[in-house]
């Protein structure tokens, strides 16, 4: 009731989480609903695009990701452990990455890939489709490249002064689309995300 013209997203389904991480993602729901509250305070009434949230949406991302398609197709709704590996809010994605870092040489069931390399899979194209260089890093990285030159471990990403990253909106909008173009919507969008500047009626 929040928002208005709301299409119910699509495919979305309860995740087979334990307690703990269905604990800590109710609180992350509760969290989104205030912050559509503090939207609706300034801009009022305004449409919800139509979200594809199916398992097989989650299985083209991370095919992509991975570069070959998986056996059995990825599911995000299995179990907790692949639940995590997709979130992209800083604060949530910040927890979410302290929960996965204990976990990063664990084997992501049923596949022969442990938590570390589907994370860096998922960064790196992140940062393919971002289009903007690299804002977005795995759960380790080469000490080079960790705080300070120093560390390996990356259990928060940051830039070469442990910085967040940011991302412009068309940034985003590439990723989420999953084409890599602000102005071709699909992915979890498959009709656009919003906004007046989109083309091709996409509003």
């Amino acid at each position: 009731k929040l928002i208005s013209s709301c299409p119910p997203p699509i495919g979305a389904q309860k995740a087979n989480l334990d307690s703990i991480t269905n604990g800590v993602i109710l609180q992350f729901g509760y969290q989104e609903v205030g912050h559509i509250k503090a939207i609706k305070n300034v801009v009022r009434g305004f449409p919800r695009p139509q979200l594809d949230l199916s398992a097989s949406t989650f299985a083209k991302v991370i095919d992509q990701a991975i570069d070959s398609p998986l056996q059995p197709p990825f599911n995000p709704y299995a179990n907790n452990l692949v639940t995590g590996l997709l979130g992209i809010e800083s604060g949530q994605d910040a927890v979410i990455r302290a929960l996965l870092y204990p976990l990063r040489l664990a084997k992501v069931p049923p596949y022969d890939i442990d938590v570390d390399e589907f994370t860096r899979r998922i960064s790196n194209l992140r940062n393919t489709l971002g289009r903007a260089g690299s804002k977005d890093e795995s759960l380790t990285v080469p000490v080079n490249e960790g705080g300070e030159g120093r560390v390996q471990g990356n259990v928060l990403a940051g830039d070469h002064f442990s910085l967040a990253y940011n991302r412009t909106p068309e940034e985003i909008l590439k990723i989420v689309y999953g084409s890599g173009n602000e102005s071709i919507p699909g992915g979890y969008f498959p009709k656009g995300a919003g906004g007046s500047h989109l083309p091709n009626g996409y509003h």
